[in-house]
């Protein structure tokens, strides 16, 4: 596949169920025929293309952009309390974060 491997769109996933569709109907139909095993150099190689696509479909369905991932960490960040809150060893003991 020549697209980006971050972006796994639309067309990208509908092309990859169609592959999946095809290796299906190739499968019912050579055993309907009688040559399952006798294909199996073609299955596999078959298999191994689809084998990376849908590697690639899994890791990219959840991979974050750039963007997505500063976001991410922004609002992590954001949700941490404040240093100020929490008392290092060095600076007063006695002091608490409020409850």
């Amino acid at each position: 596949m020549g697209e980006h491997d971050e972006i796994y769109g639309q067309d990208r996933i509908r092309r990859l169920q169609a592959m999946l569709r095809e290796l299906a109907e190739r499968i019912q139909d050579l055993d309907e025929r009688g040559e399952l095993l006798a294909s199996a150099a073609e299955l596999q190689e078959r298999m191994g293309s689809l084998r990376s696509e849908l590697f690639h479909y899994e890791v990219r369905c959840t991979y974050d952009t750039p963007e997505v991932a500063e976001n991410r960490r922004i609002v992590d960040e954001a949700s941490e309390p404040p240093e100020f809150l929490n008392p290092n060893e060095d600076e007063d003991p006695w002091r608490r974060p409020p409850e």
